[in-house]
């Protein structure tokens, strides 16, 4: 059912209890808007557990309450509520078959398929966390220093720094109330931006896979699973290719099981949240990704298909 923000707002502040959760292979919005809207609801005396079915990127290693990121690891989580951030049910892995509550979910991706119980969806907003930044004013909790860190994470990275099509005066006007509480902007990139050497080394080798496709229109990084278990992360590579002069969609495919490969798309004209829906996954018009549970070769062929046909139309 969708419901609006002061509905989504009341039904946070009626519960007692949360399980909070996100997507597998989660990024700054996912862990900023989990860990943001914790602080936010611990402030009203709340009962919050965040429970995450995959690994924590170490380039999150700033973000304030990281330690209490968990995995569900146990068989059964009471809460009043489950929420969902920054997904839908499909994305979140074990957490929904292990607490029963309620599914509330907050996302702001289009393609979102509204199975939950109860769905607030702004796909206007530029992240999740922007979204969480807005529930906290309707609560009427101000921020303290964690929570608008965790917040300004999920704005920051999901937006690009602010220089994505995402990006609103409405984007700009809550990363400046946000600073105002103290936190420090430049030392925030610093540390997500700063690479191990062997990150550096494993970029090295992901550029070399970099193909060019439809006359130039189209970059790709192509990681097998020899290749993709050498390297630490990939958080960022896909930027890397999308400045390529003339470049419409550029992605990234990583095999991360032998017969599983995540792919993440970016575009600047191209509606890569239709080719990822084609594909099993979903996203916005241009930033998308999805799960191909093929062999490698066999991936990047169903992946190269569909973008060239995407192309043509």
């Amino acid at each position: 059912m969708i419901i609006s923000l002061r509905d989504t707002a009341d039904r946070l502040m009626a519960a007692n209890s949360f399980v909070l959760t996100s997507h597998v292979n989660p990024d700054g919005d996912a862990i900023g808007s989990c860990l943001g809207l914790k602080f936010i609801l611990e402030s009203l005396g709340k009962k919050v557990q965040v429970l995450i079915d995959d690994d924590v990127p170490k380039f999150l290693s700033i973000m304030p309450g990281l330690d209490e990121v968990k995995k569900p690891v146990e068989d059964h989580y009471d809460a009043d509520y489950l929420v969902i951030l920054d997904a839908c049910l499909d994305r979140v892995g074990t957490v929904p078959e292990k607490c029963k509550a309620p599914v509330l979910n907050i996302d702001h991706h289009g393609t979102n398929d509204n199975l939950a119980d109860y769905l607030y969806l702004d796909a206007d907003s530029a992240a999740t966390a922007e979204i969480v930044y807005r529930l906290a004013k309707a609560m009427g909790v101000k921020f303290d220093k964690d929570s608008a860190t965790a917040v300004y994470i999920g704005l920051a990275t999901d937006s690009g720094y602010f220089k994505y099509s995402n990006t609103t005066p409405q984007t700009m006007r809550a990363a400046a109330e946000l600073l105002e509480t103290g936190i420090q902007p430049e030392k925030i990139s610093e540390a997500i931006e700063t690479k191990d050497f062997a990150v550096v080394q494993g970029l090295a080798k992901a550029l070399q896979t970099v193909e060019l496709y439809a006359d130039g229109k189209v970059a790709g990084i192509f990681l097998d699973y020899e290749l993709t278990s050498s390297i630490e992360t990939t958080e960022g590579f896909i930027d890397l290719i999308r400045v390529i002069d003339g470049v419409d969609i550029s992605v990234v495919l990583k095999a991360v099981e032998p017969e599983v490969c995540r792919v993440s798309m970016r575009s600047k004209e191209t509606d890569v949240s239709t080719l990822a829906l084609r594909l099993g996954g979903g996203g916005h018009k241009r930033a998308a990704g999805c799960t191909i549970k093929l062999p490698f070769a066999e991936a990047k062929k169903c992946l190269i298909d569909e973008i060239l046909k995407a192309i043509e139309d």
